[in-house]
């Protein structure tokens, strides 16, 4: 039996085998773990795996939908395979990206790192995620932040599958553990490493800079509404749908 047929029979139980031995914690709006997660792929369709934070989670049933009958799409899950898993900073894409890939073919990966590893946090914040940007130092440093993505891009090229990777999107006034504007080094610095290894971008923090407030979850939040994530789900199904493999 052929692995596109394995895939077919396993449906779900593949999905939570690609987050094996994901055992940390990253915050996710109860509101994004909403939906059907598990479905049965169609062997004779190109393999999407979607990797990010808890604002990929929020888009990615709708670019399943946006994408069915051309690709199956994924996500990483929890070890259980019931949620998906939030992929954190890149410091946990480090640790887990193996696990996330397991062993299937994948045609394009659709990823990002930014906003966790932007964020300051202390242990002392009450603050859900401990966001604290007064207090906290950030998760993981411009500097770091780059030679991690020089790391994780060298193993996903190793994928031989079609790489976009997606800037970070905006973050708005007030946030707890986030300065605005700190996303914009952060965008830079990823964009050279992606030019350096031909790999293009969807940027949605071009898109998500022309939102009004009302598409944001809450004032002061990261997230957006059913909307936003709408808005963001169309642009990144065609920035995959022009990936795909033909024929």
């Amino acid at each position: 039996m052929n692995r596109r047929s394995i895939l077919y029979l396993m449906g779900a139980a593949c999905a939570a085998r690609i987050a094996r031995g994901a055992g940390w914690q990253a915050y996710t709006p109860p509101t994004e773990m909403k939906g059907i997660w598990s479905f049965t792929p169609d062997p004779a369709l190109p393999n999407v795996l979607l990797i990010g934070d808890s604002i990929s989670i929020g888009y990615t049933l709708d670019v399943r939908q946006l994408l069915h009958g051309q690709a199956n799409v994924y996500r990483p899950m929890t070890p259980r395979g019931k949620v998906p898993a939030n992929c954190g900073n890149t410091k946990q894409g480090l640790e887990h990206l193996a696990s996330w890939l397991d062993d299937v073919k994948w045609n394009v990966i659709h990823f990002n790192w930014g906003l966790h590893d932007l964020c300051y946090r202390s242990p002392q914040s009450k603050v859900y995620g401990h966001r604290d940007k007064i207090h906290g130092v950030q998760d993981v440093p411009l500097p770091q932040y780059r030679r991690n993505l020089e790391i994780l891009a060298n193993e996903l090229e190793k994928t031989h599958a079609r790489l976009i990777w997606a800037s970070t999107t905006v973050i708005p006034p007030g946030e707890a553990g986030r300065f605005v504007g700190d996303e914009v080094p952060y965008n830079d610095v990823a964009a050279a490493v992606m030019k350096a290894h031909g790999i293009p971008t969807d940027d949605l923090y071009a898109l998500t800079r022309t939102f009004s407030p009302s598409m944001f979850a809450r004032p002061e939040d990261v997230h957006f509404t059913k909307a936003g994530f709408q808005k963001i789900a169309e642009r990144v199904a065609a920035s995959i749908g022009r990936r795909l493999p033909s024929g």
